[in-house]
């Protein structure tokens, strides 16, 4: 039925817990409702203008200090004749991709957050495939020996299952050496130790938190929740 198991979790834990079934939610962004005053307010400047609906959107933004968004000033002219839709427009235009990877274990994001509600330092390591937290912790710092000790504890909690291939970072000096030594290496010591346990460090692109978006998401949960 190409539905995750996520969904089915969720159906089945609220199966379990109210024994009824989940009602299926609404999907996209809520639409706006406008009033007649609005809608008398697009016609009567597109009367004047003859502008599109994304022009009309300044134009009412700017004059009127009123925003109304230019899909529900589309709809409203489409109603009147006075638009066409463009299909082409509705469709995806690239396909949906659910980045992640085949098997757990295969790689794993670590990333530093300062908790704003105890001003701890916390770190955890996510796996890329099931999101699960395979370790982690509050810490009085941010260090590289910590994140190593993370490393170190689900390679010693789920090395029998398999070894950690890949490990997925930014440029945090926990992670990288952004400056090199005296002798010009820049090896920091958890490079070394992936290294040595034949782990490859995968860099996120700078300035482009995207490439770790998962943790990024694990962490907004933490703060809302």
């Amino acid at each position: 039925m190409k539905v995750s198991i996520r969904t089915v979790n969720r159906v089945w834990g609220h199966w379990m817990k109210n024994k009824e079934p989940l009602a299926p939610g609404k999907f996209g962004r809520p639409k706006t409702h406008l009033n007649e005053a609005d809608k008398r307010l697009i016609l009567e400047i597109h009367k004047e203008q003859n502008s599109g609906a994304r022009r009309l959107e300044k134009i009412i933004e700017h004059e009127y200090g009123k925003h109304i968004p230019h899909n529900a000033i589309h709809q409203v002219l489409i109603e009147k004749g006075l638009a066409t839709e463009n299909k082409k427009k509705k469709m995806r235009r690239k396909p949906y991709i659910r980045y992640e990877r085949k098997h757990s274990l295969s790689a794993v994001h670590l990333d530093w957050h300062t908790s704003k509600i105890n001003g701890k330092e916390v770190c955890v390591v996510l796996d890329y495939s099931s999101r699960f937290i395979l370790a982690g912790g509050e810490f009085d710092a941010a260090i590289g020996e910590t994140s190593i000790d993370l490393v170190r504890k689900v390679l010693e909690d789920y090395g029998k299952v398999r070894k950690i291939r890949e490990v997925i970072t930014d440029h945090g000096s926990q992670f990288f050496a952004n400056k090199t030594d005296k002798e010009g290496d820049s090896e920091s010591a958890f490079d070394a130790f992936l290294a040595k346990n034949d782990i490859k460090h995968i860099l996120a692109g700078v300035k482009h938190p995207q490439t770790n978006g998962k943790i990024e998401k694990w962490y907004h949960n933490l703060r809302e929740k």
